[in-house]
């Protein structure tokens, strides 16, 4: 047993001494774990920000005068007036995202009860922009007529009085969801990607022969690349929610660090052996790049990690559950987001760990089938 053990640790260290000498894989796991997280984390905008607007004014009355006034930074930048044959050529060119239209008599109509209507333009194709700032535009205007009318803003009482507290997220910061999410996902793409690279490597590099040729067997040659190729993502993982999440972007982490990369562990023992099955199958790095697409991009989308579970179809929901990724978030954000305990994310960890043990024993299956041919 302990030769063994003793087997597996040389392995392991020569497959760390590799990763070392290979340049683009240690760029890409600084990356990963880094930059990317920045990014995920601070490219989401919190709300509308400079968004580029344009004003039609047909009325030229005071109350238009007090729409065009009411569009300023940091929501808007300052509103331009343009006429109305220049429209269609503006939001063709990309120049505005929004053109409002005040029409000829419209504080005339609205002063005689008739309800005058307006015309928003949007340019869609900036989506999230589109969506964010029309509900703002719409907002803006009704205060401004509304004020207008009655000389002040009037506070409408309700007869239920609503109070939203926003749990975990209270200020609903888009950076402490994106980032966090950024991580998860980082971990299942770079093990699968360091473990396949690592087997497609030696087999380019004619070495695997040589491992063949020693007293090692299957068994112990692929655990050192899981162990090993683990390690360094678990270490990333750490080192990045302590110095990227807590530390560059302030995101509080509720729950405890050391039970999350328990978790992460039983993840990487799924997602390491996924990516020795895949290095099986592919002959080398372009096929392996063209199967990790159509792997990971269901594994991220459908694991309820960008949308809810709850919203999915529930054949989908059914099949999802024979992923790892499916567990390995809503473990994830049980304990990042919320704090929860060994408790509650208990279910996920044990199906993380039977999932983990069926990948492994048939990767490893496939493995040693794939070498028996050489």
């Amino acid at each position: 047993m302990w030769q063994k053990l003793a087997t597996v640790y040389r392995l392991g260290v020569k497959e760390l001494w590799t990763l070392w000498r290979d340049p683009m894989m240690l760029v890409l796991i600084l990356y990963s774990f880094s930059l990317n997280i920045y990014i995920a984390g601070t490219s989401i905008p919190e709300s509308l920000h400079k968004a580029a607007i344009a004003i039609v004014d047909e009325d030229h009355s005071a109350v238009s005068g007090r729409i065009v006034s009411a569009f300023y930074p940091p929501y808007f930048v300052t509103p331009e007036l343009i006429g109305l044959s220049e429209v269609d050529a503006a939001l063709d060119s990309g120049r505005y995202s929004f053109v409002l239209n005040i029409p000829p008599y419209f504080e005339q109509d609205l002063l005689a009860g008739r309800a005058p209507k307006m015309q928003l333009s949007v340019d869609a194709t900036r989506i999230s922009q589109a969506f964010t700032g029309s509900g703002y535009i719409e907002q803006i205007v009704t205060a401004e007529i509304s004020e207008f009318g009655q000389r002040h803003r009037l506070a409408v009482t309700l007869p239920v009085d609503l109070i939203v507290r926003a749990s975990f997220n209270p200020n609903l910061k888009a950076s402490w969801f994106g980032s966090v999410m950024e991580v998860i996902n980082g971990v299942t793409m770079i093990s699968i990607i360091l473990t396949g690279a690592a087997l497609i490597r030696e087999r380019e590099h004619g070495t695997i022969e040589h491992l063949l040729v020693m007293p090692v067997t299957p068994g112990e040659i692929m655990l050192s690349k899981v162990i090993s190729m683990g390690l360094v993502v678990l270490v990333s993982t750490a080192m990045s929610l302590l110095l990227m999440i807590k530390g560059v972007l302030g995101v509080p982490i509720e729950g405890s660090l050391a039970l999350f990369l328990l978790c992460t562990a039983l993840q990487l023992f799924a997602t390491t052996s996924m990516g020795i099955f895949m290095a099986t199958i592919a002959r080398s790095m372009p096929q392996f790049g063209l199967l990790l697409i159509l792997i990971l991009l269901p594994l991220q989308m459908l694991s309820g990690g960008i949308t809810p579970r709850e919203s999915m179809p529930e054949l989908i929901q059914n099949i999802m559950l024979l992923a790892p990724n499916t567990h390995f978030v809503a473990a994830s954000q049980a304990i990042l987001y919320r704090g929860a305990g060994l408790k509650v994310v208990w279910p996920q960890m044990l199906a993380l760990l039977l999932i983990g043990g069926v990948l492994f024993r048939f990767s490893l299956g496939r493995f040693r089938k794939s070498i028996s041919t050489m």
